[in-house]
């Protein structure tokens, strides 16, 4: 079956491939002979070898005889058994016939290579006598030489590695006790010194990675230098409340150490802002829960900006004041450590550098500090701007509109103290904060303003215009409202102590309470000191010098003695100006009728309560700039409702017009005009000036004062109420002094877009106080003399007489006692109240006016008139000029032409009549008509009367 496969596959490899040395049968004698006989036809044999069934080249494990009678049919045919029989033998022949050819063919190479096979195996018999040998011969060299020596190397090497191992287990225990050590020095904050001792064990244990202990070990340092950053992060988050140099220049340097600079700054305003948040928090939730009084965790969960709804008013300023104490230390601690990092930096500057080996160092040394430089710089915006919303969040937390004013001043105060420290610390302007307290402030005010004019209304309706008794060296910067212009107008600040005050102003507030201190306690400070002393107690002043002036005064010669008993027992609280001498006060005495205290302020409780009020909204208006504007249109409001509530009182009457005195000027017409436009309600006054304004126009509005009940103005014993008249008028002029007085003040604070509207306020308001003078004292010259009776004297006089007289009508003397009486009884006011110069200038005015258009009307009267008649006018006219200019100072005296110029009309001629009649428009119609037709028959014909009558009328005609 073998060679039947060999022959099938490749009966010439089968051959070459066979080794001489494998052993197979080779075929007996027998076989070969039977072999020879078989034919030898190549072609005969190829067949029978191709007849052989395929199986029989399957493999070597192949079973033949059990394939073979397997295959035997049931039934057994013996010819056809022997025939099958021989088939196989000739095929079994074949196969053999071809493997023995196939041997005989290589007989000659098997011998040759059988050779070779010999003379290895000589060969490798010589080979192993020769290694028996070597073996034998290393074994003396072993014996006699490698065990001594060698055995000394190695006892020598070995003795070397145990010593390095004794060094390094000793630096191994070393290492083992470091945490013992870093323990001690992170108890001692000794934060560089533990960085530097655990980077060095870091270091050596690298170098004993190789053991299996030192891998813990490693591993442990690893959690140990974690554990030092844990801590120096706390360490580096208490510099942001209270700084301490030494505290951080260790966390710094450790941070250097670490290689962590950069990570450091960045930590620290993560640290900083969280520093903000919860200061803030602790503050406010502090009062929160001390005004809920329970132990209530609500409030502990709830977010900062509803927290700061639950602030009760009362609790409102001490918590706003704490608040800003505690963001003043967070950003104290800033700017001292951006100072350390500035003195830091310069000295590294100084310090002369490395080598130039070290450049690559020194400057990633450079661009750190760049870093850090500018992170600080950026962080300064960042922390103000989170102070101002923690802050703006507080703020608007609660409704501040009914605050007390001096509460809500010490908040804009406190406010204000922190914008300050805004700008020193970062150069913001504090837009935010700006914004929020220019909210609350808006509606405060104008729920103030309303309130205050309302009060300001009901001052006026119960004032019974009397003096308010104050001292005579009285100024508005006595009153508290007004501290906050400056100490230096207050005299109660001595000028030894202006330049160390000024010294201290120049230093800002981070160098000022650098060692200590906090710039938010001066408020209690400041409220302790609010004090004044500007009354007269009881209408007397203790000053000695003050007593010999007015017993000096009291004692001139000329002064009845009842009236200086008057004047000491009616003494109303005004002081005299110690500087006025006593030339002065008795020069005055004639035309200022100062029969009590010499220029003492004259103004009412009302004056000073709206001075004070100005005091107040100024103090409001210095603080917060924003509302500057605001603030200055309803200081204005006060001062417009005033001028309106005197000229209501005491200055309107329907007679002006008819005058013909131009008592009120277009100026102060236009003011009245736009003030009760503007500021009027006229429909709660029950009058309709106008269309129905709406309830939010209304709203801004306040109903027109009434005089008080309690105000006789109609008595002719009291002037016509002259004294309430002269306090009510003096004290609006006084209030107009003191806002010219604050212009300048005003004007700085005013923003420059709207300081027209000031400009004009005091062109057209303020400038027009004086001027209500002429409406309101006129009334009482008109009424203080009985011009109707002169009239009627007058009338009775003849004029047309043909003799030139030497005395004078008796009309010129009922009129000069009048004036007598009238003088009598200014001097009776006077002791009431002081009548200062101007006020007796304009009612001697008034009243000469009057008297002087009398006498024209009463020429004007007269019917017939001859030259001497004339003459006779003059000479009653220069008599009643030469008495009264002996009653009054007044010069010239008022309206003096207009009498002269109307008596020597009568002599004109008819050109020159005609021409006096257009040039002279003040006289009325009926005067000059009258004028015209008295002329009549003495040097005016019938003619030229009627054309100076049609020039009359042609001049009347544009007024119709």
């Amino acid at each position: 079956c073998i060679y039947m496969k060999s022959l099938q596959d490749s009966p010439q490899e089968s051959v070459v491939d066979t080794s001489p040395v494998e052993s197979f049968r080779t075929p007996s004698k027998e076989e070969l002979r039977e072999l020879r006989e078989q034919p030898t036809d190549p072609q005969a044999q190829q067949e029978i070898i191709d007849s052989i069934e395929e199986v029989y080249f399957s493999s070597d494990s192949f079973d033949m005889v059990q394939y073979e009678l397997e295959k035997l049919p049931p039934d057994l045919n013996l010819l056809e058994l022997e025939e099958y029989r021989d088939k196989l033998k000739r095929q079994q022949a074949a196969v053999s016939k071809r493997v023995a050819d196939l041997i005989l063919e290589k007989q000659p190479s098997y011998v040759k290579e059988l050779e070779r096979v010999t003379s290895l195996q000589t060969n490798l018999q010589l080979a192993a006598v020769i290694c028996t040998n070597a073996r034998r011969q290393l074994h003396s060299a072993k014996e006699g030489f490698t065990e001594a020596s060698l055995g000394l190397l190695a006892n020598q090497r070995r003795r070397q590695l145990l010593t390095g191992l004794l060094k390094s287990l000793r630096t191994i225990k070393t290492l083992q006790r470091t945490d013992v050590r870093l323990s001690e020095m992170l108890e001692e904050e000794d934060y560089p010194g533990a960085i530097q001792l655990c980077l060095e064990c870091q270091k050596a244990a690298s170098t004993f990675k190789h053991y299996n202990c030192i891998s813990e070990l490693n591993s442990k340092l690893q959690d140990t230098l974690e554990q030092i950053e844990e801590q120096l992060d706390v360490a580096l988050s208490k510099t942001c409340k209270h700084f301490d140099v030494s505290h951080y220049t260790k966390v710094q340097l450790a941070y250097k150490l670490l290689g962590k600079t950069q990570t450091a700054m960045d930590q620290l305003h993560m640290h900083f802002t969280q520093a903000i948040h919860n200061t803030v928090f602790q503050v406010v939730l502090g009062y929160v829960e001390l005004c809920a009084g329970n132990a209530d965790t609500k409030f502990q969960k709830m977010p900062y900006k509803d927290l700061c709804t639950h602030i009760t008013t009362d609790s409102y300023i001490p918590c706003l004041t704490d608040l800003c104490k505690a963001l003043w230390e967070v950003m104290l601690s800033y700017h001292l450590t951006m100072q350390w990092h500035d003195e830091h930096y310069k000295e590294e500057e100084t310090t002369p550098g490395a080598d130039d080996s070290n450049t690559e160092g020194s400057d990633e040394s450079n661009v750190g500090r760049s870093y850090v430089k500018k992170k600080l710089e950026h962080g300064l915006t960042r922390i103000w701007q989170d102070v101002q919303l923690k802050v703006k969040a507080y703020l608007l937390g609660t409704d501040v509109s009914n605050f007390k004013y001096d509460d809500f001043i010490v908040v804009l105060d406190v406010i204000s103290r922190l914008m300050q420290v805004g700008e020193e610390f970062c150069g913001s302007k504090s837009e935010v904060l700006q914004e929020s307290i220019k909210r609350q402030s808006v509606n405060y005010f104008k729920n103030y303003h309303r309130t205050r004019l309302e009060e300001l209304r009901m001052f006026l309706e119960n004032e019974t215009w009397e003096l308010c008794p104050v001292k005579s060296n009285f100024s508005i910067a006595q009153l508290h409202e007004f501290r906050f212009m400056g100490q230096c107008r207050s005299p109660s600040v001595s000028p030894s102590r202006q330049p160390e005050s000024t010294e201290l102003v120049e230093l800002c507030l981070f160098e000022q309470y650098l060692q200590g201190g906090n710039p938010f306690e001066m408020q209690i400070d400041n409220k302790e000191e609010e004090t004044e002393d500007v009354l007269a107690s009881n209408g007397y002043e203790s000053d000695e010098l003050e007593k010999s002036v007015y017993q000096d005064y009291d004692s001139d010669s000329d002064v009845p003695e009842e009236l200086k008993q008057d004047y000491v027992d009616e003494q109303t609280g005004d002081a005299p100006v110690k500087s006025v001498s006593r030339e002065t006060l008795r020069s005055r005495k004639r035309s200022d009728y100062n029969l009590n205290r010499a220029n003492a302020p004259i103004l009412t409780n009302t004056t000073l309560n709206v001075i004070r009020l100005v005091g107040k909204y100024m103090q409001m208006m210095n603080i917060l700039k924003p509302i500057a504007f605001d603030v200055i249109h309803c200081v204005s409001q006060l001062f417009d409702y005033y001028l309106y509530a005197v000229y209501t009182f005491f200055g309107r009457n329907d007679m002006y017009e008819s005058s013909g005195l131009g008592l009120i000027s277009s100026r102060l017409r236009t003011t009245l005009s736009r003030i009760q436009e503007s500021l009027i309600d006229m429909e709660a006054g029950g009058e309709n000036a106008g269309p129905h304004a709406s309830p939010e126009e209304r709203k801004e509005k306040v109903p027109s004062p009434h005089l008080s009940q309690l105000v006789i103005l109609t008595s002719s014993d009291t002037l016509y109420g002259l004294a309430e008249r002269v306090v009510a008028t003096e004290s609006l002029v006084f209030l107009a002094e003191q806002f010219e007085f604050l212009q300048p003040h005003l004007d700085t604070t005013m923003p420059s877009a709207k300081k027209p509207f000031l400009q004009q306020f005091y062109s057209q308001t303020v400038s027009t106080a004086s001027e209500l003078r002429k409406p309101i004292y006129w009334i009482v010259a008109a009424k203080a003399i009985d011009y109707e009776q002169m009239l009627l004297l007058m009338a009775g006089v003849k004029w047309d007489i043909k003799e030139i007289m030497s005395q004078h009508n008796v009309y010129v003397d009922v009129l000069l006692k009048e004036f007598e009486k009238f003088n009598q009884r200014l001097g009776d006011v006077s002791r009431i109240v002081r009548i200062p110069l101007p006020v007796s200038n304009v009612l001697w005015e008034h009243c000469i006016r009057l008297a002087n258009r009398t006498l024209v009307e009463g020429y004007a009267n007269v019917k017939k008139c001859s030259n001497e008649g004339r003459a006779l006018m003059q000479l009653d006219f220069q008599q009643f000029l030469m008495k009264l200019e002996k009653l009054t100072d007044l010069r010239p005296i008022p309206d003096k032409e207009f009498v002269e110029t109307y008596i020597k009309a009568y002599y004109l001629t008819e050109n020159d009549m005609e021409q006096f009649i257009k040039n002279h428009r003040e006289y009325s119609m009926k005067q000059l008509t009258n004028l015209v037709n008295v002329c009549l028959g003495s040097h005016i014909n019938k003619k030229a009367r009627q054309k100076l009558l049609a020039a009359i009328d042609d001049i009347d005609r544009p007024k119709r």
